[in-house]
């Protein structure tokens, strides 16, 4: 190389030279390295990674970009560069003519380095027409190219100073050359403009990634504009950016079912046969094609194909990362050699402190962006494997989906496609962690040789420790889990039927159960906790068992082992890197093998029969003939029985065509068959032209009545009106609040029965579609409607009239009026012809109508109820009022009126996962309904019953962090920090300790007193473990005790709140509070404070460490802090409020799912699944974006809290070679050693924070409703009423009114009666005139506005709820039973003996029934008594009545919940068995209360009558006209 370089020439010089590089105080590197291995780097990388970038470049065209400044520019620059290199090599070419030749170094440097910049000019332009607006590749080689020409640019400054300049020529060249690589370095930071050709981007907020620099990319700055709008207020769905284009569904499931294709090597699509007319091949069909082969080798191979390529340019950045981590470690040691040689010259120990730096920053950028590389290839399978999952299940076999549920389906969306994803993090630790493991192993053999096993036997033994402790707590969440789900269903039932626990004064029974099982709950929650306190333990007291037992064999080896600083600090930090490999390690395989059962999972429902495209012929039937069937015999699955044998059929074009037959006979088989739903095992199916099917169950969408109707076609505004008017829905459309923009809500739930099959009936006949197959549609409507729909509709003269229609009916109404009849026996055709033809052949047809005649008459009787029943003027007020259980609504169409009670008050139960969020669902909005201030009003003012249920957006209050603590304890919450503080003052102390260990001097080659230290270095490891264990321990019990508090001031407060609260709180929002805020305080709470307190004091340790080691750092560390304060009050909220908004767009992607699953055979009928596919992608990439903006957040702010970390280690460094005269190594090997550490621990304080402030709004969200207003006391001790009271049983009323919350009208006025001891009174009166409120009022469920209510002269008002509600018995109308045994359902206070309960049964007409049992009294009833008839349960309610047995008995009437035997036998045995008790019945059959004392009438709120039923009569008013219409009177 000397040779080379000219060393004994003028311009010559050596290659390397040791007293002019290192051993000098102006170190510089000599002109011939300057001029070969400085020169060459930047030419090295460049030739390196050009022909596969070119290659590259090739392949991925996107655009062509018009020639700009900014291009010409760089062009011209580079030609420049190019001239000017060459000009140098034209000057030594001059100098060899002039006999004055200079070394070969001359001409070689300036032709490669012109070579590569001419190179790089090109590389500019071919960039530019491929389309790349910011080159990576160039802005690096600029990079190198700037940074190795400082070394050249500082020597000819610093010769030039000393020596003068001896080769002008050369010197002006190299400063032309160095600017210039200047400006190209800067120009390559900006970006080109938008390529020529490229697809306009129709997003209206496009994400900026793809439009960022290199720069801006490999530092996520382009996300900086999110974290600022974040900051300044909460985020909402419209401000996220779009998904980049490549990570959008329909690129990645379209890549995936690509790559599937080619594998499974799929035939032409000119031989694919389609279920669809005239569309394409779909993406369903080639799904449908590829599954047919063998699936289970060829998915993960797929998944490989199609994400491996991009997940290992993550896996590349892995291993540069794995490399650069080693390099610190021995950094540290030169650093602490550094510090040993006072010879040294300082620039040595800021050089080292500025690789030290280099190398972290070099190794946050790789290990990021290999995060975002892994991230993304996770997020991009979920939605791959999402969307070809919803694709399957678009073509899978009835018989497929009986085998797997709609719940398992949605499963392997939801929790199997999670896994897979999840695995993606850390999927490179399978090769990375025995690299790392290997490298840290190889160098710390290298610094303590064989000693080091010890350590590394203690890492391997602590191991299998902590995976006996996550099983052991696994098992025991398992076991937590099951008492949860226990509390929250009986919570439910308690919710449910609180009206009747406060009628029976039950509340106190019922909340101790509730705390029994809480009790349990926490128990085992607290010894989940102790787990995890020792599992803590274990992992924090691991690096100091492992360097203890290293260092203790290390000198006890051998007495001539010393442990200097540099052996001491380097091992420190190469053990730290070994813990993250090691604990991951088992967690990764345990994920491994988890995605490999979702894998196998997922292979199975692929490898599901799927529909034959080709089962039903489109266009090959005969002119003239809509259907034919010949010979089809039909299962439901390959290896099941036929359901249909042998059919025949022959549809006419434009006929109608009715299905008969009896229950189970094959009719709806028979339409399944036409849709090619079944297996068609013989047989020929033709259908021409396009279908609209009505299937038995109607399916409603989750969306707007009039979208449900349209079904994705577009609205014409006359054939809609028509339809609806056809379908006699502008009845219903006058009703519901929004017209036709109501929202149906989930499975049509706030529709009648009758009401969606009209829905449903309507879509089919807006589609115009050529055949009609209708399966019962008009089962579910009342007969009047059915009538209408037939003549309106499907009848000669109907809106169909000149289609195809084929009708399964059981109604024998309309066969008169359709053109042939099909009846089905058995699965097979037995008869066919017109209905004439058919009653004359005297067969099944004929057997057909005997069997149905009656029952025809009486199916449509009973009316349908709607939820929304047709009501006068002052019902709608008075519904509007309450909407509670005790509405007089009740006294008219009580099923109906309950099902919409129901509805209302568990609505939000659909949209619990998005009550955090700020965004209320439009089926919550919808039930906001509006309260009239008066009932006359046309245009009433309007206040919100059910109220939007309030969320804090922004920062959370100081005040609900102190809301926590108190629940914690103030003296616990200061004793748990004062622990965490001493325990990270032993950890200090143990690395102080080490530290002076290893400073200490050296006597005959030996380190003396080696056992007292290593004694007090375990001593003082001991006490750090044992405040850890300590700390831990009294946080979790700490927090389980604030747990405990919060759930039981909690349900304290809702066993007291009043009736009304509930009747405008929304059951599932409560239940919320129950369940995921109360397993928030329970679990994520505490384990996140634990990890945010131990990082918080990692920071503060690290920071008192350096400033003790090296006090000028206190100088740097405020602006640090600043900066750190900084980027962690923008990333909290923005990432926040992210998480919030991805869990709540999660929801829709899962029951958009499992509304296609259900309605799948309808969605192929219209053949709408393209358009469904769609919107299942659009769904998915709506969740898709928040979630990657959540990535992103994350990446900008380890970038940018790692760079501070960086900051640290480098001002360490520094200051450390600043202050070295008086620092000893051991001190500087601690310094740096804690300074290492720190960037992890600033990371994930800021993310723990975020997880803290997030997750805390659960305490605030429980003590809002712990501390809601409740009822008067229970029990008011010194009010109490006597023993034996009432003994009498008289009721007086005086002057009362009441109304049902403040604001609201009364709905009682004035009422002033007198009702004597034993008195039977029937109280009756139009609907709203306020009967169940009086029955209210008399149990407090109302309180009274003015007057008073008298028992036995007790003004009730005054003594405790309880002592009043114990003494009344209430039979409700709506028997509300628990689970639970019937014992409990009748004495929950375990009051009575079994003899008196027996006793009770018997006279309730229940003896025989329990009797029959063979658990007897302890007979198991269900949830809501569903294993009981409606009848029994109300003998139940007559059964707790008689047990009580009380003075006053208030009976309101069941006559619409039950038969009239039981009414009966509940009549006959209170006559018997009360005779002495006041009774009040609430009367709906007047023929009940014929015999009583005396009947009260009420109108509107006012007594209109109170006498004798025979005076009321005579006296020929209200009660005379009521009676009369009951046929009770002349």
């Amino acid at each position: 190389m000397d040779v080379f370089c000219g060393s004994d020439g003028k311009l010559g010089s050596k290659f390397w030279d040791s007293n002019l590089t290192l051993y000098t105080s102006k170190p510089d590197l000599t002109p011939c390295f300057q001029q070969t291995v400085i020169a060459w780097i930047p030419c090295i990388y460049l030739w390196v990674i050009m022909p596969f970038y070119t290659i590259y470049l090739k392949y991925n065209r996107r655009g062509y970009i018009v020639l700009s400044m900014l291009s010409k520019a760089k062009t011209i620059f580079g030609v420049v560069l190019w001239c000017v290199c060459w000009a140098d090599l034209f000057y030594s070419f001059h100098s060899l003519i002039q006999n004055e030749p200079p070394p070969p170094v001359y001409f070689v440097t300036p032709l490669i380095v012109g070579i590569t910049m001419i190179a790089a000019t090109i590389l500019i332009q071919y960039e530019r027409l491929r389309g790349v607006r910011s080159s990576g590749v160039l802005t690096i080689f600029w990079f190198l190219a700037t940074l190795c020409g400082i070394v050249p640019f500082r020597s000819k400054l610093m010769s030039s100073g000393s020596e003068g300049i001896t080769d002008r020529f050369r010197f002006t060249t190299f400063f032309i050359y160095f600017s210039l690589l200047v400006v190209e370095l800067i120009l390559s930071c900006f970006k080109e403009a938008r390529p020529f050709f490229s697809p306009v981007s129709s997003d209206c907020n496009p994400c900026p990634e793809s439009d960022a620099s290199f720069l801006s990319r490999l530092i996520f700055w382009w996300f900086t504009k999110m974290a600022v709008l974040g900051y300044k207020r909460p985020l909402e769905d419209k401000d996220l950016w779009t998904l980049n284009e490549d990570n959008t569904s329909k690129i990645v499931v379209s890549k995936l079912i690509k790559e599937w294709a080619s594998e499974v090597k799929l035939p032409k699509t000119e031989e694919v046969e389609l279920n669809h007319m005239d569309e394409k091949i779909t993406e369903c069909d080639v799904l449908i094609e590829s599954t047919k082969k063998k699936i289970e080798r060829t998915f993960l191979k797929v998944l490989l194909k199609t994400f491996g390529p991009f997940f290992l340019i993550g896996s590349a950045l892995k291993l540069f990362q794995d490399l650069l981590s080693f390099v610190n470690p021995q950094l540290l040691g030169i650093l602490i050699d550094f510090i040993n040689n006072e010879q040294a010259p300082s620039w040595w120990g800021f050089c080292i402190a500025a690789l030290m730096f280099f190398t972290s920053i070099t190794q946050t950028l790789f290990l990021h962006q290999h995060f975002q590389y892994s991230l993304v290839t996770g997020m991009r399978l979920r939605s791959a494997i999402t969307g070809i999952i919803y694709r399957k299940s678009l073509v899978i076999t009835n018989a497929a989906k009986r085998s797997a549920t709609v719940g398992e389906i949605v499963n392997l969306m939801s929790v199997d496609a999670q896994r897979i994803q999840d695995l993606t993090t850390y999927l490179n630790m399978l090769w990375s962690a025995p690299l790392q493991i290997f490298l840290a192993l190889y160098f710390l053999w290298q610094t303590l040789g064989p000693p080091v096993l010890a350590g590394v036997a203690v890492m391997v033994l602590l191991i299998p420790i902590n995976a006996f402790i996550a099983l052991k707590i696994r098992a025991f969440q398992v076991e937590q889990m099951e008492y949860k789900d226990a509390r929250i269903k009986l919570m439910t039932e308690i919710l449910n039927g609180m009206k009747v626990l406060k009628l029976y004064a039950w509340e106190p029974s019922f909340s101790q159960k509730v705390l029994e099982i809480r009790s349990k709950e926490l128990h085992v929650l607290k010894k989940s906790a102790y787990l995890n306190a020792v599992s803590t333990f274990v992992w924090s007291s691991a690096p100091f068992m492992v360097a203890l037992t290293t260092f203790a064999v290390y000198v006890y080896v051998d007495d001539k082992n010393i442990l200097d600083a540099e052996k001491a600090f380097v091992s420190l930090s190469l053990f730290n890197i070994l813990r993250f490999p090691l604990n991951m390690l088992p967690q990764v395989i345990t994920n491994l093998i988890q995605a490999a059962v979702s894998m196998k999972r997922i292979q199975t429902f692929f490898g599901h029969d799927e529909l034959d495209p080709a089962a039903v012929n489109k266009d090959k039937s005969m002119t003239g003939v809509a259907i034919t069937v010949q010979n089809g015999t039909f299962s439901w699955a390959k290896s099941s029985d036929p359901v249909l044998r042998n059919i025949n059929l022959l549809v006419p074009s434009g006929s109608v065509v009715a299905i008969v037959g009896q229950v189970g006979c094959g009719k709806s088989s028979l339409v399944s068959a036409l849709l090619g739903e079944m297996e068609n095992i013989e047989g020929d199916v033709s259908v021409r032209g396009s279908v609209a099917y009505v299937s038995q169950q109607a399916w409603i969408q989750n969306s707007t009545l009039k979208e449900n109707i349209l079904f994705g076609r577009s609205e014409n505004e006359k054939n809609y009106k028509k339809v609806l008017e056809a379908c006699a829905l502008l009845p219903d459309l006058e009703m519901l609040p929004g017209g036709d923009q109501t929202e149906i809500g989930e499975k049509g739930i706030n529709l009648s029965g009758g009401q969606k099959q009209r829905v449903s009936l309507a879509r089919a006949v807006y589609s115009n579609s050529d055949v009609f197959l209708l399966d019962d549609p008009l089962s579910a409507v009342d007969a009047h409607v059915a009538k209408h729909i037939f003549d309106n509709v499907i009848g000669p003269d109907g809106l169909l009239r000149g289609k195809t229609r084929v009708l399964v009916t059981h109604g024998i109404t309309f066969l008169p009026q359709v053109d042939h009849i099909v009846v089905i026996v058995n699965g097979q055709v037995s008869e066919m012809g017109s209905y004439q033809e058919l009653l004359n052949q005297n067969g099944a047809f004929a057997e057909f109508l005997r069997n149905y005649s009656f029952d025809d008459n009486v199916s449509h009787a009973h009316s349908t109820f709607s939820i929304f029943p047709v009501l006068d003027e002052e019902e709608i007020l008075l519904a509007d009022e309450t909407l509670s259980n005790h509405t007089d609504l009740a006294d008219n169409e009580p099923v109906a009126n309950e099902a919409r009670k129901k509805f209302i008050r568990q609505i939000s139960v659909l949209s619990s996962d998005t009550e955090q969020s700020h965004a209320m669902s439009t089926r919550r909005r919808y039930f906001e309904r509006k309260v009239p201030e008066t009932a006359g009003a046309n245009k009433p003012q309007m206040e919100k019953l059910i109220q939007a249920e309030t969320a804090e957006t922004g920062r959370v209050k100081a005040s609900v962090f102190w809301e926590y603590i108190k629940a914690v304890g103030l003296v616990v919450s200061l004793v748990v920090c004062f622990l965490y503080c001493c325990q990270n003052a032993a950890a200090i102390g143990t690395n102080v300790w080490l530290s002076d260990w290893t400073s200490e001097a050296i006597i005959n080659g030996t380190q003396q007193n080696t056992e007292m230290r290593v004694g007090v270095y375990a001593a003082l490891g001991f006490l750090q473990g044992v405040f850890v264990v300590a700390s831990s321990f009294t946080l979790a019990l700490a927090a389980i005790s604030a747990s405990r508090k919060l759930h039981a001031a909690l349900l304290e407060n809702k066993m007291r709140t009043p009736q009304s609260f509930y009747d405008t709180t929304p059951t599932g929002r409560i239940i919320n509070r129950f369940s995921k805020d109360i397993y928030v305080i329970d679990e994520i709470i505490p384990g996140t404070t634990i990890m945010f307190l131990a990082m918080f004091f990692i920071s503060v340790s690290t920071m008192i460490v350096i400033v003790c080691s090296t006090p000028l750092f206190a100088v740097v560390i405020i602006p640090l802090a600043f900066i750190y304060f900084f980027v962690q009050r923008f990333y909290v909220p923005t990432s926040r409020q992210l998480k919030r908004l991805e869990s709540v767009s999660r929801s829709p992607i899962y029951s958009h799912f499992s509304e296609t699953l259900t309605g799948a055979s309808i969605i192929r009928a219209f053949r709408r699944q393209n358009s469904f596919i769609v919107f299942s992608d659009s769904k998915m990439d709506e969740n898709q974006k928040s979630y990657y903006l959540g990535l992103v957040s994350n990446r900008w702010l380890g970038i940018l809290v790692e760079f501070i970390g960086n900051c640290v280690v480098l001002f360490a460094g520094i200051f450390a070679v600043i202050g070295r005269e008086n620092l000893s190594p051991g001190i500087v090997g601690l310094s740096i050693s804690y300074a290492l550490q720190v960037t992890m621990a600033l990371n994930w304080m800021v993310r723990l924070s975020s997880e803290l402030e997030t997750n805390i709004v659960a305490v605030e969200r429980i003590k809002e409703y712990a501390e809601t207003e409740t009822e008067a006391p229970w029990i008011i001790e010194d009010k109490k009423p006597q023993e034996d009271w009432p003994n009498s049983g008289e009721i007086e009323f005086v002057n009362y009114s009441v109304r049902y919350r403040p604001g609201l009208d009364l709905v009682l006025k004035n009422l002033s009666l007198s009702v004597k001891g034993g008195e039977k009174i029937g109280i009756v009166g139009r609907t709203g005139a306020g009967k169940s409120s009086m029955t209210l009022c008399l149990f407090r469920i109302l309180e009274a506005a003015e007057g008073m209510i008298k028992i036995d002269g007790v003004n009730i008002s005054e003594i405790g709820l309880h002592s009043l509600r114990s003494m009344l018995t209430i039979i409700p109308q709506d028997p509300v039973l628990f689970s639970g045994t019937l014992r409990m359902n009748l004495d929950p206070f375990e009051k009575y003996s079994d003899d008196e309960i027996w006793k009770a049964l018997e006279l309730s007409n229940l003896k025989k029934f329990v009797s029959s049992q063979t658990e007897k009294l302890n007979y198991e009833c269900s949830e809501g008594g569903e294993n009981l008839s409606v009848g029994q349960r109300q003998l139940i309610c007559l059964a707790r009545a008689l047990l009580r047995k009380t003075r006053i008995l208030v009976l309101d009437e069941a006559t619409a919940a039950i038969d009239l035997e039981t009414d009966d036998l509940i009549q006959m045995t209170i006559r018997m068995h009360f005779e002495d008790c006041t009774v009040l019945t609430i009367a709906h059959r007047l023929n009940t209360i014929m015999d009583y004392t005396r009947v009260l009438v009420l109108d509107k709120g006012k007594i209109a009558e109170f006498d004798t039923p025979t005076n009321l009569i005579t006296a020929r008013g209200i009660f005379y006209g009521m009676a009369k219409d009951a046929g009770l009177a002349a």
